[in-house]
C-alpha cells in the first residue's frame, strides 16, 4: 500500500493506493492535521511506504518526521529525495511548487500534451505544457476565497461572504453582487486565458480543471474540458513507478 500526500494551504488531501487503485481518499485540515487522525481515518493500517509533496514546508517537516517513525523508514518527499521527471523551462526551476509539476506530470501521463492544468484552490494556478511535454511555466492569481475575503478586509461596508454559486448574473444586493462579480468574474477569466494560451501552444491544447473550487467555477465558463479532483494524488502515485 501507497500513502500519497498533498499538503495545501488549507487542506491536506491523502489517497490510498492499492497497487494502481486509489482505494480511499480523505481531507484534513492543514493547520488541524495529527498522525493520530490520520491513523483512525486508516483504521490503523499501516502503508508500506509514503510519497509527499508540500506547499507548507513546517508542515511538511512535521509530516515527513510523523510517518517515517510510523512506518519505520524514509518517505519519499517530492523535490528533495524524489524528482518530477518532466522538462521544466521556469527561469528558475527551483521556484515552481512541486504541486504544479506533479499535476503537470500526471496531466501529461493522463490526458497528453500540449495541455493547460488549473487548480482552484486556496490560489488559482494556470499550468501550461508543450506538444513536447516540457513545463513551460504559468500564471498564479488569487482565489475566489481569498478575493471574496480581500474585498470584506479592505473596504469599509463590504461584508465577509463565503464562496458559493450567484443566483443571479446581475447581482440585486451586496452579497449576490459580490459572488456574481467574483464567480462570473473568475469564469471569464479562465476562458479568455485559456483562448490566449492556445493561441501560444496550440488550438488542439486540452484544458483539465482540479483543486476544491473547480466543480463550482466549471458551471459558469466554457473552456474546462475534463475535472479531475484526484490529479495531483495520480501524480505522486505516477512518481513512484
Amino acid at each position: 500500500m501507497l500513502l500519497a500526500i498533498d499538503i495545501g494551504n488549507t487542506n491536506t488531501s491523502f489517497g490510498l493506493w492499492k497497487g494502481d487503485r486509489l482505494t480511499k481518499k480523505f481531507d484534513l485540515a492543514t493547520k488541524k492535521y495529527t498522525i493520530a487522525q490520520v491513523k483512525k481515518l486508516l483504521k490503523n493500517k499501516k502503508p508500506d511506504d509514503v510519497v509527499l509533496c508540500s506547499v507548507v514546508p513546517q508542515i511538511a517537516r512535521r509530516l515527513e518526521l510523523d510517518f517515517t517513525r510510523w512506518i519505520g523508514k524514509k518517505i519519499q518527499v517530492i523535490g528533495k529525495n524524489l524528482k518530477v521527471k518532466i522538462t521544466n523551462h521556469y527561469r528558475i526551476p527551483s521556484q515552481v511548487g512541486q504541486d504544479r509539476l506533479i499535476n503537470a506530470y500526471a496531466g501529461i501521463k493522463l490526458y497528453g500534451s500540449p495541455l493547460i492544468v488549473i487548480d482552484l484552490g486556496t490560489a488559482v494556478t494556470f499550468d501550461i505544457i508543450s506538444a513536447k511535454k516540457e513545463y513551460l511555466g504559468g500564471m498564479i492569481l488569487p482565489g475566489l476565497a481569498i478575493s471574496l475575503d480581500s474585498l470584506c478586509q479592505r473596504t469599509a461596508l463590504l461584508p465577509r461572504v463565503k464562496v458559493a454559486g450567484p443566483k443571479e448574473f446581475i447581482g440585486r444586493d451586496t452579497r449576490s453582487s459580490m459572488l456574481s462579480g467574483v464567480i462570473y468574474g473568475f469564469a471569464s477569466l479562465i476562458d479568455e486565458l485559456c483562448r490566449k494560451i492556445k493561441t501560444k501552444i496550440g488550438k488542439n491544447a486540452k484544458v483539465i480543471g482540479t483543486g476544491g473550487n473547480m466543480r463550482l467555477i466549471a458551471k459558469y465558463c466554457h473552456s474546462i474540458e475534463k475535472i479531475d479532483q484526484n490529479l495531483t494524488l495520480k501524480g505522486l502515485y505516477l512518481c513512484t513507478l
